[in-house]
Parts: structure tokens; C-alpha cells; sequence
């Protein structure tokens, strides 16, 4: 279990052994529905008592992995939660996409430039599984994909939308644009209305730091931004809420062109 701990607490060990821990019976069911290989599961007593989760248990250990069942109070002392939940899986890193190295066939993606909160990094996730999101770039000093907060707050979209980790924004920018992406940075004010942005157009989207947005030189290399017009006094969105909103946008967009193109 010492292994498992350190590969909930550092991203170092994480991503040395190529592997990451998800946590709860709903992500292992998730990951099993996803086809993913499983390596690994930790069955507390609670769980095992449970029939849908010992059914999850054992629908993995046909898959191929390994299942080992745990004393009580083990759990506790490993989970990255107060409360945990009583079963923790294994699995390999997902396949990466590379979006810079693929043509523009994809309506949008998202590039988080320094989020450093996992929870707004996997309600983004979320986020972009709902709205039909082509990918999400981790970029710069963004948090890591697998944080098990970032693997929580993502509800199983980790499983479903392509991803990828990359390490300097403004050379990805060049490469999105050099393949026919609009690059666009999403800014508390002077941009472009979202509501009169065509998102028809392949694009690029990129989120900044929570507290201090994009970078000079990223934003300096973006070919436009956008903002979200608000009449309260709140003073901004958070990354997740904003990129919710756009998103949805998009998709909105969407479904309108495709229901006319039925017409």
C-alpha cells in the first residue's frame, strides 16, 4: 500500500511508473466500460459488502487485474480523502492525443494554460465530455490530468475525452495555428462577445492561471480572445464556470447548423 500512496500524493511517482489510482466504484466501473486495462484493485470490507461494487471487483478481475482485498482501517490511512471510498483502482496513463501533430478536424479544443486548482482542471473534463469537446490540453504549469482530485472532480470524463500534456503554450500555439486552428484566449474583458463568435471556425481555446489568466507572452501569441459579458459585480467566472459557458456556446451552435442542415 506504500506504493499506492505515493502515487496518490506525487505526481513524480505517477508518472516515473506510468500509472495513476482512481477512486470509488463508479470510476472502476467507468474505466471498465471504457475498455481501459485495469492493473490493479483495493477492496475495502465496506465495499466488499456492497454487491455492485464486488461486482465491479469481480468484473475486473476477469478483465486481467489483480484484486486484493484489504483489513479494515487500511483504506483510511492510503485514500487522499477524509471520507474514502472503499474500493481504489490502478490503471495505466491513457493513451495521449497530440493535437498540434493532427490536422483541424476537430470543431474545438481547450488548452488550460497554469489552472493550477484540480478541481476546476477536472470539471473542464467534464465539461468538455458534455459539450462534445474534441480535446483538452494540459499546458505550462497546469495540474496534473491525474491528481486524484482532478480524476474525482471529472465524474469519469478522464475515460472519455482525449487529452494530452504539453509543456510550452506559446510553441503550441504556433503549431494549432500552423493546422488551421483559430486561437483564441478567453479574457475578462476587451474580447469578443462569445455569444457573436462563430465557433463554426476550428478553434483553440485557452483558459488561464485562476487568479493571474493568461501569460503575456501566451496571450501575445493567441490571434483573438473572447469574453463572456456580465451584468453583476462579480468580477470574473472561475476557469470551470467560463469554460462551461463557451463550450455550451459552441454546442448550441452546432445543433442549430446540424438542425438546418436537415431542413
Amino acid at each position: 500500500m506504500r506504493r499506492v500512496r505515493g502515487l496518490l500524493q506525487k505526481r513524480s511517482a505517477r508518472w516515473s511508473e506510468g500509472v495513476f489510482v482512481a477512486e470509488g466504484a463508479e470510476l472502476l466501473r467507468t474505466a471498465l466500460r471504457a475498455g481501459t486495462p485495469i492493473e490493479s484493485v483495493y477492496l475495502a470490507p465496506e465495499g466488499a459488502r456492497d454487491p455492485a461494487t464486488a461486482q465491479s471487483c469481480d468484473d475486473a478481475l476477469r478483465a486481467g487485474a489483480r484484486l486484493f482485498d484489504l483489513a479494515p482501517g487500511v483504506l483510511e490511512r492510503v485514500a487522499d480523502t477524509v471520507t474514502p471510498q472503499p474500493v481504489l483502482t490502478v490503471l495505466p496513463m491513457l493513451a495521449e492525443v497530440a493535437p498540434a501533430l493532427r490536422a483541424h478536424d476537430e470543431p474545438l479544443i481547450v488548452v488550460l494554460v497554469d489552472v493550477r486548482d484540480p478541481g476546476n482542471a477536472g470539471t473542464v473534463l467534464r465539461t468538455a465530455d458534455a459539450a462534445g469537446v474534441g480535446a483538452v490540453v494540459f499546458c505550462g504549469e497546469s495540474v496534473d490530468p491525474y491528481n486524484p482530485k482532478t480524476v474525482r472532480a471529472s465524474a469519469g470524463s478522464l475515460f472519455h475525452v482525449p487529452f494530452s500534456v504539453q509543456d510550452d503554450p506559446v510553441a503550441l500555439t504556433a503549431s494549432l495555428a500552423r493546422r488551421g486552428y483559430r486561437t483564441m484566449a478567453a479574457v475578462v474583458r476587451d474580447g469578443e462577445d462569445y455569444a457573436e463568435v462563430d465557433w463554426s471556425v476550428p478553434t483553440a481555446l485557452f483558459l488561464g492561471n485562476e487568479a493571474a489568466g493568461l501569460r503575456p507572452a501566451v496571450r501575445a501569441s493567441l490571434g483573438g480572445a473572447v469574453a463572456i459579458p456580465m451584468d453583476g459585480r462579480a468580477e470574473s467566472l472561475n476557469v470551470g464556470m467560463a469554460c462551461a459557458v463557451l463550450c455550451f456556446e459552441a454546442l448550441r451552435q452546432r445543433r442549430r447548423r446540424d438542425r438546418r442542415s436537415t431542413d
